[in-house]
């Protein structure tokens, strides 16, 4: 007994370490990848590398530039899901994060266009497409990893600490960017201090590196491995494996499209609403997006733990059924609280009182509780649809086609739209029209997968 009982606590430290550094791992990452958008929603990264003279057209490059992450984000699926399906998924995410680190310090490295002209611009592209690559290897390989870890009913409550991280690095990006605000003087964060956040991701690679080369590879690759069941083309196999194509067509279309237009419009829409209609003080908008995300992650985790009992496709089909009825109220209730920007003098800002900041705080959590429903147990689900053999590649395709062209792209279309139109939230319907095809397809075509296991 007590012998059961030591190898019961020793599984379970090892289980924890395995959430922890993929957790740890997968914020540092995705707060490298989105620090360009929260400084690019301050409105600073248009003024250093794009062209002087028309701030409308250097914040839709700047969006654009953004979106070219995210497009890259396939590419970086199919090259790291085939290595992560055939050299293991420890290595293969040690490997994107350090691309990650690397690009993203890169960027707080390159001058501005008034030293180099155009080749700032450039240079800052090379370098978000490495980040797109990166990420498109990173995700899937930690949600795969801590499913592969997770005990029997429990793969539900385990990977929602990945989809946590996620929300994760955007906390911690506008918190660094806060932090460093406050080290030095304005005039400075204009001119240099604006760098500090991407130069600090080389000491969040170095925590990220330390922790996961403590790790041992997944279980369930290491006996394909010894089995010799590993795929011989894990790329070609994702689309002619039995059944996969419909799985590959659900997961992105239904699952990756959906979650992620509420998720980016939830904190990046949200964040350019109030810092560009709304007229509120950057400093103050970025701390109330970022509270009201740290209160949010109680979602993520709670809606991954309730799958382990009624099921994954449950809490989305309820989460993008709701999203289509509140979307646009939730949205007016942060206007009607902000005055419509009429709090602030012509091309001024203001910094909102308690009330107002309650009210935008209750929408923003009401935002956060719908991608909590529709996000909190997507690593679980996905892993579970795949076949091991081909899970890395299979379970990264679609999700990063979807987040980063649905997702990717929605800042500067919403950004575009507003702009021709006037309307502060005629962006939000491409939003509603996505999360209305993602309702569609998983309503009837999503299987349930909760309690399949992953071995």
């Amino acid at each position: 007994m007590a012998r059961a009982g030591s190898r019961a606590k020793e599984e379970l430290k090892k289980t924890r370490l395995v959430i922890a550094a993929s957790s740890v791992g997968t914020v540092f990452e995705w707060y490298d990848f989105f620090i360009w958008g929260t400084l690019t929603a301050s409105g600073i990264l248009q003024r250093s590398f794009f062209p002087p003279g028309d701030e409308l057209l250097a914040t839709l490059l700047a969006w654009a530039t953004f979106a070219i992450g995210f497009a890259f984000r396939p590419l970086g699926a199919i090259l790291f899901g085939y290595l992560g399906d055939k050299l293991g998924r420890k290595y293969t995410f040690l490997v994107t994060i350090t691309l990650m680190g690397v690009a993203t310090a890169g960027i707080g490295m390159v001058p501005s266009y008034a030293t180099i002209g155009a080749a700032a611009p450039l240079l800052i592209i090379i370098l978000r497409v490495a980040q797109g690559l990166a990420l498109g290897g990173e995700y899937g390989g930690a949600a795969i990893y801590v499913a592969e870890h997770s005990p029997p009913g429990k793969a539900g409550f385990y990977t929602s600490f990945i989809q946590a991280s996620v929300v994760g690095g955007f906390i911690l990006s506008l918190a660094v960017v806060l932090a460093c605000k406050t080290m030095v003087s304005d005039d400075r964060w204009l001119e240099w201090g604006w760098r500090l956040p991407f130069l600090f991701s080389i000491l969040l690679l170095a925590v990220s590196l330390w922790m996961r080369l403590k790790l041992s590879e997944s279980p369930v690759f290491k006996a394909l491995k010894e089995e010799g069941g590993t795929a011989a083309n894990p790329f070609k196999e994702a689309f002619t494996y039995p059944g996969n194509l419909k799985r590959l067509f659900v997961a992105l279309f239904g699952i990756a499209a959906g979650l992620t237009v509420i998720w980016y419009t939830a904190m990046f829409s949200m964040l350019a609403f109030l810092q560009g209609p709304m007229r509120i003080d950057g400093t103050a908008a970025q701390m109330i997006v970022a509270f009201g995300a740290l209160l949010g992650l109680v979602f993520f985790i709670a809606t991954g733990a309730i799958s382990d009992r009624v099921g994954r496709k449950k809490p989305i089909v309820i989460g993008y059924a709701l999203t289509l009825i509140l979307l646009f109220p939730l949205f007016w209730i942060v206007g009607g609280a902000a005055g419509g920007g009429a709090g602030a003098q012509a091309g001024a800002t203001f910094v909102p009182d308690a009330g107002q900041i309650a009210l935008m705080l209750a929408a923003i959590l009401g935002l956060m509780c719908l991608s909590g429903l529709t996000y909190g147990s997507v690593a679980a689900l996905l892993s579970e649809m795949f076949p091991p053999r081909i899970r890395y590649s299979s379970m990264s395709i679609p999700y990063h086609f979807g987040t980063g062209y649905f997702g990717g792209f929605l800042p500067l279309i919403s950004a575009y739209v507003v702009a021709e139109t006037g309307d502060p939230y005629a962006g939000l319907w491409y939003t509603w029209g996505v999360v209305a095809m993602a309702l569609v397809v998983t309503l009837f075509w999503l299987p349930e997968t909760s309690g399949k296991q992953v071995d």
